[in-house]
């Protein structure tokens, strides 16, 4: 009877209870109605809107006028030179956020005293609301009693129009913008720092490798990957990218900061031609899935190198 009852007990520990069972689907099935509802239902109306001449006002009284708005948009030097200006911006931001980012979670990476309170401090721009941020550049900015004119005066260079002037209006916006996203980064690259095996850093150190070598034999491969991953989220958040550039500058001086979003947002709303801002949405959301396919294919080609 004692081996029954044994048995008997094992087994039950051995099935899973039906709650337990149903768990991952429950949690996978809300995430997916999340992503059905507020993702693809939209993306789904917005690729038909791209069809049509609908209107703000009236978007449901639109024609089908089937690839008009695309053929429109895609023979505009304007559109054109808003994908240049969105590029432009993406390249900075995300070259700036990572390296400053990358800078910031070396210096922060050992354990000296004092580092706890740095962390905190270089995360601060990640977690305050973007609109604080427009906010201090603004100040940062101002013509007369701005904090980075009042360093020029210093130098003895002129004063700087640094949101009127077309010329410096995307520098200032993407300086603004790597401010607010390299915290991200550096908590990333941080993570994945102290990830790194002491081993190997011992085992370099042993065979006669100075500082700056372990650094470059054992860290700099291990956090690489991980680099290039936070560079494509970095990217397709740069891409579209709205609030700081909208309040910054509103896409000028001269469209000197009009990117994708932006265009969008004009059509959309300034124009009230609720078709061709579809169309652009569209155009930016195939930019987006082209720079992803080029990722993950050089990412194979390097998967690729290191099998070899």
């Amino acid at each position: 009877m004692t081996s029954v009852a044994t048995e008997i007990r094992a087994a039950s520990r051995r099935r899973p209870r039906r709650g337990v069972a149903l768990a991952p689907y429950l949690f996978v099935g809300a995430a997916a109605l999340y992503l059905l509802l507020f993702t693809a239902v939209p993306m789904m109306r917005g690729l038909w809107f791209s069809f049509t001449d609908s209107t703000l006002l009236n978007p449901t009284a639109g024609r089908f006028i089937g690839g008009a708005n695309y053929a429109e948009v895609l023979s505009e030097e304007r559109f054109w030179a808003s994908v240049g200006t969105t590029l432009l911006y993406t390249a900075g931001t995300v070259a700036g956020s990572i390296l400053l980012g990358t800078i910031a979670a070396v210096a922060i990476n050992d354990r000296i005293p004092g580092t706890a309170f740095f962390r905190a401090v270089l995360t601060v721009p990640w977690a305050v609301p973007s609109v604080s941020v427009v906010l201090v550049f603004i100040w940062i900015y101002n013509v007369e009693s701005g904090v980075a004119n009042a360093g020029f005066r210093a130098l003895g260079i002129g004063q700087q129009g640094w949101l009127i002037d077309p010329d410096l209006g995307l520098i200032s916006v993407t300086i603004a913008s790597v401010w607010k996203v390299f915290p991200f980064v550096m908590l990333v690259v941080l993570a994945s720092l102290q990830s790194v095996p002491s081993e190997l850093k011992e085992a370099a150190r042993v065979d006669g490798a100075d500082a700056l070598n372990v650094f470059k034999s054992t860290v700099i491969p291990h956090v690489l990957p991980t680099i290039r991953v936070v560079a494509l989220l970095m990217t397709i958040w740069s891409i579209r990218r709205f609030e700081i550039i909208y309040l910054l500058t509103g896409g000028g001086p001269i469209d000197a900061t009009n990117t994708i979003v932006i265009s969008v947002y004009r059509e959309a709303f300034q124009n009230s031609n609720l078709g061709r801002a579809a169309a652009i949405g569209i155009l930016g959301l195939c930019l987006s899935m082209l720079v992803t396919v080029v990722y993950f294919m050089l990412d194979r080609r390097e998967a690729r190198k290191d099998a070899q």
